[in-house]
């Protein structure tokens, strides 16, 4: 089974706006797709979100076998902040004991929340002209992080975990215009580095929230669109 969380910037986003990437995920992997409608900021404060999450992966964990999982393949997905989510998400069930989870696939996650324009370059290369723009980064995750969520802390900007060894297999998918690809490419060397098997998939020409044009832009699909660099760790099995 896959447990997808959506993007939205922890305000917004439904299991509405986000169902035909949710479907698209179950027709492409052949698993059994658990899509989550967590509380969003500000109505209910960090860690409202992430705490609903995790909640459903343990429960899908734990009564699977009625929803049809065979216990092979629990992976955890997300696009944007719904990809904060998931490495979030998979870090607290390991600090838990909790071993279940077997991949994590990330969507051009937000894992650096401390927008600092010098930061990373990607910050700066793309700040303008591609839909996202980095000037309005902090004030569109102002809800999320005026509710107590704070940049410094690792549940909150997963790149900023110091010790990344244990975590499973990854698949981290960035657009080569988007304000956030950097920190997420450096979340995947970090992996990497730390032992896990991981993929980093660049998108060329795509800009922050291609998954969901996935639907009605089929030239998103065709391997030329992408650059990939595969790297296996000491451990962790199986391809994401």
């Amino acid at each position: 089974m896959l447990v997808y969380f959506h993007g939205g910037a922890f305000f917004l986003g439904s299991l509405e706006t986000h169902d035909h990437v949710a479907r698209a995920l179950a027709k492409e992997t052949g698993l059994r797709v658990v899509s989550v409608g967590y509380r969003l900021a500000p109505e209910a404060a960090f860690p409202a979100g992430l705490d609903d999450c995790y909640a459903v992966v343990r429960r899908v964990a734990e009564e699977g076998r009625s929803l049809g999982r065979d216990g092979t393949t629990l992976a955890v997905a997300g696009d944007s902040s719904g990809g904060t989510f998931a490495a979030a998400v998979a870090a607290r069930a390991h600090d838990d004991g909790f071993d279940r989870i077997t991949h994590q696939i990330l969507y051009y996650p937000s894992l650096d929340l401390d927008f600092d324009v010098d930061r990373y370059a990607s910050l700066r290369e793309n700040a303008v002209g591609y839909g996202l723009e980095t000037a309005g980064l902090k004030p569109f995750n102002a809800f999320y992080l005026d509710s107590g969520a704070d940049p410094a802390d690792p549940l909150v900007s997963p790149v900023k975990r110091r010790d990344l060894s244990g975590l499973p297999p990854a698949l981290v998918a960035t657009g080569q215009y988007d304000p956030m690809r950097d920190d997420g490419e450096l979340y995947g060397r970090r992996l990497r580095e730390a032992g896990a098997r991981t993929t980093v998939s660049r998108y060329d020409g795509a800009g922050h929230g291609f998954v969901q044009h996935f639907s009605w832009l089929p030239e998103y699909t065709g391997s030329s669109r992408r650059h990939a660099t595969s790297s296996t760790g000491r451990t962790g099995g199986g391809r994401p």
